[in-house]
C-alpha cells in the first residue's frame, strides 16, 4: 500500500452519482475547488442500473398500450415486442456501462476525480483507496458531503447468496428476458419489472406479502395496477410470503408461506434498499457504520458543522429527481457558509429542502402510471390536518377518452379544509406521469383553492381532471 501527500479542497464530495454531480456542480459554480470520489461509475445507480435503463426498458411497453388502445392502430401492434431492439436500446441509454461522458462533464466543471473506495478518516478528512492500493488523503476546507447512496436489501432466507437473486440492478441489466420470473415485492421497482419483463417476454409471478401493491400511495393506485397486471398476464399474488428459495437444476424454486412451490428461472428480490455507508468511516467521526444519516433541512448532519449527507443515505426522500433537489440546496447552503454569506434556512428558503416534508412527487412507470404528490389522505389525517379527499373518475374528462378507448384511472385531491390549499394529488391513469408537475406546483406553491378556479386547462386535455376535481369539490 502506498500513501500520498494530503490534498487540500474546499469541498469533497463522496460518491459521484447525480446527487454528488449536483453538489459538486454547484460548489464548482461558485469557485470552490472540489474533489469527487468514486468507487464505480460515475453518474451512479440511476444512470446505470435503476432511473436511467428501467424506464429505456418500459417505454416501448407503454408506447404499446397506448397503442392498442386506438383504433386503427391496434392492429398493427398486436404482436410481441421485439426483445432484442428493446435490450439495446436500453444500453445506448446506460452508455454501455461506460462513464466516459460523465466523466467529461466533471472534467468540464473543473471537479478533480478520484476513482477508489472513499472513506471518512477523521474531521474534514477522506482517504481514497484506489484499485492499486495506492491512498490518497484528502482534506476539506469547508465540507464533505456524503452522498454514496443505497444498495438493495435482501432477506434473511438460508441460502439465498447460492441461489444468486437479481436485485433491481440484474433486473434493469439483464441481456435476455427469463422465461419465468418469480418477482419479490410490492413496491415501484416490483411493479415496474413486472411490467417490463411481462411484455418482453417473461411470465411472472410477483409474490406480494402485504394486502396490495404500492402501499405509500392512496390505496386505488395499488389496486389499479395490479388489475392492470393482471389483464397483462402477471399472476399477482399478495398476503404471499416466501418461506425458502433453493435452485435445483438451474430452476429457482419458492416455497411461500401457505406451502405453495412456484418454480422459475430467475427470482428478484425487490424488498427495500439500504444506507450505502458501511464501510464509508463513520466510526471515525462517531456515527455509526451502515446507518442512514439524519440531517437538519440544509442537509447537515445533526451535531456536525462540516459533514452534509445528501440523496437516498439521508432517508429523506429516497427518490434521484429528490436528491439533487437536495444537493442543490445543500451546495448553496456549503457555498454561503464558506463566503459568510447568510443562510436562507428558514421553510421554503434557499437554504432548505422543505420539499422533502411537503412536496415529494413520484411517478410510477406501469401500465397504467401512478403519479403522486405530498400527502395522502391517511398522512395528512395522521399528520392532524383537517382534510377531505376529493375522487374522480377519468372516465369524466373528454382528453381521457380520446387518448385511448376504454382508458381507466382516477384522481384524488386532499384539500385542507381550513387553509384551503392542497395538501397532496394522486393520478392514476395512462400518460399520467406529465401531468403529475402542475400538482407539485400547486402543492409546493400552496395555492388557494379559490385561485385555483382561475388556472384553466385546456380543452380536451388530460389536464381538464383539474375542472372536474374542483367541481366535485364545490358541489359536495
Amino acid at each position: 500500500m502506498t500513501e500520498t501527500d494530503s490534498l487540500a479542497y474546499d469541498v469533497v464530495v463522496l460518491g459521484a452519482g447525480p446527487v454528488g454531480e449536483n453538489v459538486a456542480g454547484r460548489a464548482r459554480a461558485a469557485g470552490l475547488t472540489t474533489a469527487v470520489v468514486e468507487s464505480e461509475l460515475v453518474g451512479g445507480e440511476c444512470s446505470y442500473w435503476a432511473c436511467m435503463p428501467s424506464k429505456a426498458l418500459l417505454r416501448p411497453v407503454i408506447a404499446q398500450a397506448d397503442a392498442r388502445r386506438l383504433p386503427g392502430l391496434s392492429q398493427a401492434v398486436q404482436g410481441p415486442l421485439h426483445t432484442p431492439d428493446v435490450l439495446a436500446r436500453r444500453d445506448v441509454y446506460t452508455s454501455h456501462w461506460k462513464d466516459d461522458g460523465q466523466v467529461a462533464w466533471l472534467d468540464g466543471i473543473g471537479a478533480d476525480l478520484y476513482r477508489g473506495q472513499g472513506r471518512l478518516a477523521g474531521p474534514r478528512t477522506v482517504t481514497v483507496t484506489a484499485a492499486d492500493g495506492t491512498v490518497t488523503t484528502l482534506t476539506a476546507r469547508h465540507a464533505v458531503a456524503v452522498a454514496t447512496g443505497t444498495r438493495a436489501q435482501l432477506p434473511d432466507l438460508p441460502g439465498l447468496a447460492e441461489v444468486g437473486p437479481w436485485t433491481s440492478r440484474e433486473a434493469t441489466s439483464a441481456e435476455a428476458a427469463p422465461g419465468r420470473l418469480i418477482v419479490v415485492g410490492g413496491g415501484v421497482v416490483a411493479t415496474e419489472m413486472a411490467t417490463a419483463w411481462q411484455a418482453l417476454g417473461s411470465e411472472v409471478t410477483l409474490l406480494v406479502r402485504g394486502k396490495g401493491l404500492l402501499n405509500r400511495m392512496e390505496p386505488f393506485a395499488g389496486e389499479l395496477v395490479a388489475d392492470a397486471l393482471t389483464e397483462a398476464g402477471v399472476d399477482v399474488r399478495t398476503g404471499t410470503s416466501v418461506e425458502s428459495v433453493t435452485r435445483e437444476n438451474g430452476t429457482v424454486v419458492v416455497v411461500t408461506g401457505t406451502g405453495d412451490r412456484i418454480e422459475a428461472d430467475e427470482i428478484l428480490f425487490a424488498t427495500g434498499r439500504a444506507p450505502h455507508t458501511g464501510d464509508i468511516g463513520l466510526e471515525t467521526v462517531g456515527l455509526e457504520p451502515g446507518s442512514w444519516l439524519d440531517t437538519d433541512d440544509t442537509l447537515r448532519v445533526d451535531g456536525s458543522d462540516w459533514l452534509y449527507a445528501v440523496g437516498d443515505v439521508n432517508h429523506r426522500a429516497l427518490l434521484t429527481h429528490e436528491g439533487k433537489y437536495q444537493a442543490r440546496i445543500a451546495g448553496d447552503a456549503i457555498v454561503a457558509r464558506a463566503t459568510g454569506s447568510p443562510i436562507g434556512d428558514e421553510p421554503w428558503g434557499p437554504h432548505a429542502a422543505t420539499a422533502d416534508h411537503y412536496a415529494v412527487p413520484q411517478v410510477v412507470f406501469t401500465d397504467p402510471e401512478a403519479a403522486a404528490v405530498g400527502l395522502s389522505l391517511a398522512e395528512a389525517e395522521q399528520a392532524g390536518h383537517r382534510v377531505r379527499a376529493v375522487d374522480v373518475d377519468f372516465g369524466s374528462v373528454a382528453g381521457a377518452g380520446l387518448y385511448g378507448d376504454g382508458y381507466k384511472g382516477r384522481a384524488r385531491m386532499v384539500v385542507d379544509l381550513d387553509e384551503e390549499i392542497l395538501r397532496g394529488v394522486t393520478f392514476v391513469g395512462p400518460g399520467v406521469g406529465e401531468l403529475l408537475h402542475s400538482a407539485t406546483v400547486a402543492v409546493a406553491g400552496r395555492v388557494p383553492v379559490g385561485r385555483l378556479w382561475h388556472a384553466v386547462p385546456s380543452y380536451p386535455t388530460l389536464s381538464e381532471v383539474w375542472l372536474r376535481l374542483l367541481e366535485a369539490y364545490r358541489d359536495n
